[in-house]
């Protein structure tokens, strides 16, 4: 049930890894774009618009909880890399700790403090009472977005990126099942669709846990080893903070960019809401390509064998670049027809801003591409303060679109505030790359 992705091929093993993961975030994505679909079409555009407000908090906090997740798989990574089974259960078993920790106060927090969020966002009137039905009921979820993220972090560390996709799978058409019954038959509004994700979600989650119980021997924890321990729980700490602090610090930039757009009015909202749905879909193989390269850094460097690093990077970036071409002749070509798929056609005008939001988007894919790539390397090779720095010229490029662009511009600058990040944050991510992987090769040479 595992893959030991110290051996073989860098090009086929990052292939073979990652085409399972393509499709757990595409049917990700497909789940979060029918509800948009839905809400769009069946509650109107202010409600899209609702739901599309929420989207950069909606990061801020989840992806956080995400991150912290991630963060905590690179130890098991390491572990499994290093034939280590015994430790990795310990650590394993001190995630389980922090993440009920975590999650039960991240709930706390958020769900107290998210219609103050949205006001000091400046979400317009006639959507901030809607804004906030949708956010509370997933910041009411927080626990199993880390149920999920936990489980599956570490099923993808131990190599098997194939399982958690089959469950998120028939998560995804539960989803929509539950979008469809909430909001048609018992009319719950955009309640309805968050609900539906919730759900869904907490179903994927138990499933992964119970595959982990039943499936792997080696994960079969002994009663000692369920002892917290203050040494790892720092460890994974080191790992799992920084990974969520690195989402959370770049979705601050989104927050001030969201303000920003917020004032260009609801119409431009529902514009952003439906071309950032598309976006994300569209953006789906280089998020499989991060958290391969994730798993392919952390075993690696667990197994000391950091001369593969180099070439799955290159492999890797190849295929970016590739698919980065495919995604511009869509965008260019099925732009408005997409756009389509969440407004009614007599939105001219919003339609043809779905389409110039994802021209400007996929043109500058590459750039993307490089940022999740690189990241995520980074991050499995044990260096995630590097992800926070990267972060934060990311929050930088979006907080000067939010500021100057979006006033001057208008929707245009609205466009241009996420290529402009991904170029920030690849100025500092290439010539970290070469810094850690410098540093770990000193460290390889210190011990022999």
């Amino acid at each position: 049930m595992t893959k030991d992705m110290t051996k073989g091929s860098p090009m086929k093993l990052i292939l073979g890894f990652s085409i399972p993961l393509f499709f757990g975030f595409l049917f990700q994505q497909f789940y979060n774009l029918v509800d948009t679909i839905i809400v769009g079409r069946f509650l109107g555009t202010e409600n899209l618009a609702a739901v599309g407000a929420t989207g950069s908090v909606n990061f801020l906090i989840i992806g956080f909880c995400m991150g912290v997740c991630s963060g905590f798989a690179i130890p098991v990574s390491h572990k499994f890399g290093a034939g280590d089974h015994a430790g990795m259960r310990r650590v394993v078993a001190n995630c389980v700790w922090l993440s009920i920790g975590f999650a039960l106060f991240m709930t706390l927090l958020t769900t107290i403090a998210c219609r103050y969020i949205l006001i000091a966002m400046r979400t317009p009137g006639n959507i901030i009472d809607a804004s906030y039905s949708y956010i509370w009921v997933i910041f009411l979820g927080i626990p199993v977005t880390f149920l999920y993220n936990m489980t599956s972090g570490i099923i993808r560390a131990m190599g098997d990126s194939r399982t958690p996709v089959i469950f998120l799978l028939m998560s995804s058409f539960i989803n929509i099942g539950l979008d469809l019954f909430f909001i048609i038959n018992l009319q719950w509004d955009v309640q309805g669709a968050a609900w539906a994700t919730v759900i869904s979600q907490g179903i994927s989650g138990l499933c992964c846990l119970l595959f982990i119980m039943k499936k792997f021997e080696i994960l079969k924890i002994q009663k000692e080893e369920w002892a917290p321990n203050k040494h790892l729980m720092g460890t994974l700490c080191s790992m799992g903070v920084p990974m969520g602090l690195q989402y959370s610090i770049t979705a601050i930039g989104s927050v001030i960019l969201q303000s920003a757009t917020n004032t260009l009015g609801s119409d431009a909202v529902a514009a952003v809401t439906a071309a950032g749905r598309i976006n994300s879909f569209l953006a789906c193989p280089f998020d499989a390509f991060g958290s391969t390269m994730a798993t392919y850094g952390g075993q690696n460097v667990g197994a000391g064998k950091l001369e593969r690093i180099g070439a799955g990077l290159k492999s890797c970036v190849r295929l970016g670049a590739g698919y980065s071409v495919i995604a511009l002749l869509v965008a260019i070509f099925l732009g408005r027809p997409l756009a389509t798929l969440f407004l009614d056609v007599s939105e001219a005008v919003i339609i043809d801003n779905v389409r110039f939001f994802l021209i400007c988007a996929t043109a500058f894919y590459f750039p993307l591409a490089l940022v999740n790539i690189v990241r995520f390397l980074i991050q499995g090779m044990g260096f995630p303060t590097f992800a926070i720095l990267a972060g934060v010229f990311e929050m930088a490029a979006r907080t000067m679109a939010g500021f100057a662009l979006v006033p001057l511009f208008g929707f245009t600058g609205v466009c241009f505030g996420s290529p402009a990040a991904w170029i920030f944050a690849d100025i500092f991510l290439i010539p970290a790359y070469f810094h850690v992987k410098k540093v770990l090769n000193h460290r390889l040479m210190g011990k022999a």
